[in-house]
């Protein structure tokens, strides 16, 4: 039986409790096995979106209309995909105590981004809580989709959220997977995972090409007032840590983070997500060097002879702005 919106504030205070709890102790501990994650990378892939100054997004351009650069030093573009190419979404949803809360908040009513996607568009379906699930594998089949999205099965135990593990275990599964791909992540931010999972992350990130989409569940649970005043001070503290850690996830992709606060906003941050999955650009480069070193990425659009307006002044371009690079 799911809880109702109208529940009891106490229960959604004693879940939230429980929920970040048990993420302090698991990020103080470091892995006892010491395993990292060796990342192997000849090319640099760039997820692109372009909208004009009024933000439409644009679409038609060609290969030659887009030039990256490199630490400053323009690359030879290797491969480019249109916004008409289908594109790879895979959902990625936190199973635990606070989206099973918030069920009934319209959360799971993810109709708007199925219908906003593109008829050639192929999504996939994954949980996490202490390990990722895989649901359903890569379909055009949105209504399966949906099916497979809303019949989650979520905990209501506090099991460990091991968000950084996790999702560096699915970024694993779509390595191998060619074009444009995305990961919705809706998930409230919480990271019980060990702290070397977390550099493993970061790493993978850095050197991937899977933009990533952040959509926290956490914004209707803030409002409860039960507790100590030192209690809600230590869950506002959590909520913001969690914040952070979606901001520098998408930020490292290229993606973006969204903070609704409920269901209408909820759909309305679906529209948006669905909308930047139609309109990216793939574009992709030779690995300069394997040097270990951070390196910048630029990318700037040419719109010669159209209209006369400069590039500058014409278009917004949204990509991930740096990378690391391996090192032999």
């Amino acid at each position: 039986m799911f809880l109702r919106r109208g529940g009891s504030h106490m229960v959604a205070f004693l879940l939230v409790s429980a929920l970040f709890a048990c993420c302090g102790n698991a990020q103080e501990s470091a892995a006892s096995s010491g395993q990292t994650i060796r990342v192997n990378v000849t090319r640099v892939n760039v997820g692109v979106v372009v909208t004009d100054d009024k933000g439409k997004f644009v679409e038609g351009l060609v290969r030659d209309a887009f030039h990256v650069f490199d630490n400053g030093a323009e690359q030879r573009i290797t491969e480019f995909a249109p916004v008409e190419d289908p594109g790879q979404v895979l959902l990625l949803v936190e199973a635990g105590p606070a989206a099973y809360f918030l069920q009934d908040a319209n959360l799971f009513a993810a109709d708007a981004m199925m219908k906003g996607l593109a008829e050639g568009d192929r999504v996939a379906v994954a949980r996490y809580a202490d390990a990722p699930l895989g649901l359903l594998d890569f379909t055009t089949d949105k209504g399966a989709a949906q099916a497979a999205f809303s019949s989650i099965q979520f905990n209501l135990g506090f099991a460990d959220l091991n968000l950084s593990s996790s999702l560096t275990s699915v970024l694993g599964w779509l390595e191998q997977i060619p074009g444009k791909k995305t990961i919705v992540l809706i998930s409230t931010g919480v990271d019980t995972s060990p702290a070397l999972a977390a550099a493993a992350l970061e790493a993978r990130l850095r050197t991937g090409d899977v933009r990533i989409l952040c959509v926290s569940t956490s914004g209707p649970l803030r409002n409860g007032k039960q507790g100590s005043k030192v209690k809600i001070e230590q869950m506002q503290d959590e909520f913001q840590a969690a914040d952070r850690r979606l901001k520098a996830i998408a930020e490292l992709t290229g993606g973006r983070a969204y903070f609704p606060m409920n269901g209408k906003a909820f759909q309305e941050t679906y529209k948006e997500v669905a909308e930047i999955v139609r309109h990216e650009y793939s574009l992709a480069f030779a690995l300069p060097a394997s040097d270990g070193a951070l390196h910048s990425i630029e990318v700037r659009v040419d719109r010669s002879g159209a209209g006369g307006k400069s590039a500058a002044a014409a278009y917004r371009v949204d990509h991930r702005r740096g990378y690391q690079a391996p090192k032999e």
